[in-house]
């Protein structure tokens, strides 16, 4: 019971040294704006999480060039107008519709299409023998 209560000692004050972004705002504007911002935008390194749930050092980079980009009074089209000119659509989670996503937009459509026909197809062949 000693070891317990020294492991639980010597471990819970190690999670207070744990990496954490502190941001001073202007405005609880600003701070939701940060928020949504970051919620908006994927993580690079991560790929499933966006910038404010994600811990990789890429993220937390990201989030300080939202937050100075913030705090120089860029508007949100003009930030992530930023970070798409520097890191391409995948950054979004809503990629514009254009020529270069519509295989992205459509794929998923012409897939359930050709499964949706190939289930006819297999259930017609199915029943006539």
């Amino acid at each position: 019971m000693k070891i317990l209560f020294l492991l639980i000692i010597v471990f819970i004050p190690l999670q207070l040294f744990a990496a954490e972004d502190f941001y001073t705002f202007n405005s609880p504007v600003e701070q939701q704006r940060f928020a949504t911002l970051t919620s908006q935008l994927r993580c690079l390194v991560c790929q499933n999480q966006n910038l404010a749930e994600s811990n990789a050092p890429l993220a937390a980079d990201l989030r300080q060039q939202v937050y100075s980009h913030l705090q120089q009074g860029e508007t949100d089209k003009e930030i992530i107008d930023y970070l798409v000119a520097r890191y391409g659509n995948f950054i979004l989670y809503q990629p514009p519709f254009n020529t270069a996503t519509l295989g992205l937009w459509l794929g998923p459509f012409i897939f359930l299409i050709c499964g949706v026909f190939y289930l006819f197809f297999y259930i017609r062949k199915k029943r006539e023998s």
